[in-house]
């Protein structure tokens, strides 16, 4: 067993000028041209590997318009690393490079908070952890362990909104994986890992009645918007101790002297149990059924769970254990806590391959303005990977 790599071995102004740059780049996930930029700078970046490099297309992903249609949502190109293909022993590495910040968002440059902390976008979610995933591969790859094992990395381009466009790449490159390392930031700004997740789904109903005039003959019409009102008080009926249900928006409706005869209603579901959400898919289609006939609608269902609950099984519990022994040769103490939030560590677990999938740097107040980055953890967390992806070359999950 090699000695640890000291934090010495990395090369910290490099990784953060790497942060910089990237969050300098507006990687909203709807903006295309910002992430194809990314994309290339990215691929740039991880060509230093021994591997190669490509960039996917996304899958087709549909959406539901205001007026209730289906439309094709477009989404930016997803980067592949593929380093010794065939070795026996593999592992996948994932993070994704858009952010929650349109072009149009009021946050889009960088301060100095202190001499240790950088604001930005992008700067802990995920830019910072995609640097911590590339110096820690590239440390890797110095080490003779290095001849022992394969990866492919993912970082995709739609994590923000949910992977739809590249949940069957994932699912591809999990499949047969040892394990599997995710670079959202850590849980809390010491560094504490998420354990145990819940899951996630977004969902859209489009309700449609009949239009009629409010005051001559509101009797014939069908008010979709009053439907909706039902679907929503419906839905929070069905909230129970391991699912939380949150109507988020309704779109429909017109002048005010004329019956509605459109609506959508989006919604999202919090499952934190595989019993929960096959219960509510059940319940959902109970409910539309009833609403539906009550009121003399046709409701549409569009959307489901993106994202299933993700539990901590035995050998998912050996890679957390693993990753605290790797943080105690390093001097790091590493802790792990239970989250509410979701990302792609979810869909690798739905694959059967143990993640932790907060890897990447300490920071904090992501998906917000005040988002920071703990400089100091960029060569920390770094380390801590090099070292977690050294032991399993030398087979310690095997």
């Amino acid at each position: 067993m090699q000695a640890p790599l000291p934090p010495v071995a990395f090369d910290a102004p490099a990784m953060l000028a790497a942060v910089e740059s990237w969050s300098a780049i507006n990687t909203g996930t709807g903006n295309l041209a910002g992430l194809a930029r990314q994309a290339a700078q990215l691929a740039e970046a991880f060509a230093a590997l021994p591997g190669t490099v490509e960039l996917v297309d996304p899958a087709p992903v549909s959406a539901i318009g205001a007026d209730g249609r289906a439309f094709d949502q477009p989404h930016g190109q997803h980067l592949v690393v593929k380093v010794r293909p065939e070795a026996a022993r593999r592992i996948l590495l994932t993070g994704h490079m858009d952010t929650v910040f349109a072009p149009d968002h009021p946050f889009q440059a960088q301060r100095w908070i202190d001499g240790e902390t950088l604001n930005g976008p992008g700067v802990a979610d995920m830019k910072g952890g995609i640097v911590v995933m590339l110096h820690a591969l590239l440390a890797f790859e110095s080490r003779p362990a290095a001849a022992l094992m394969g990866y492919d990395v993912l970082i995709n381009s739609d994590e923000e909104t949910g992977s739809l466009a590249s949940a069957a790449l994932i699912a591809e490159l999990a499949a047969g994986k040892l394990a599997a390392l995710t670079y959202e930031p850590a849980a809390l700004p010491d560094g504490t890992l998420a354990h145990a997740r819940g899951g996630t789904g977004n969902y859209a109903l489009t309700i449609r009645g009949r239009s009629a005039h409010a005051g001559r003959n509101p009797h014939e019409g069908r008010n979709a918007i009053v439907a909706a009102a039902d679907l929503i008080l419906g839905l929070k009926a069905l909230e129970r101790d391991d699912l939380t249900i949150n109507p988020a928006r309704v779109d429909g409706g017109s002048a005010n002297n004329v019956v509605p005869d459109l609506a959508v209603l989006r919604f999202n579901i919090r499952p934190r149990s595989e019993a929960a959400m096959e219960g509510f898919a059940r319940d959902l289609a109970a409910l539309t059924a009833r609403i539906a006939a009550a009121h003399e609608v046709v409701i549409d269902t569009h959307g489901g769970v993106t994202r299933p609950p993700k539990p901590v099984d035995a050998r998912a519990q050996r890679l957390f254990d693993l990753v605290r022994a790797c943080g105690a040769e390093l001097g790091q103490a590493i802790a792990w806590r239970p989250s509410g939030g979701v990302c792609d560590g979810n869909n690798i677990a739905a694959c059967g391959v143990p993640v932790v999938d907060t890897m990447g740097v300490c920071g904090g107040a992501i998906h917000s303005a005040d988002e920071y980055l703990i400089v100091p953890s960029l060569a920390q967390r770094a380390a801590l990977s090099a070292r977690v992806i050294e032991r399993l070359a030398e087979g310690a999950l095997a």
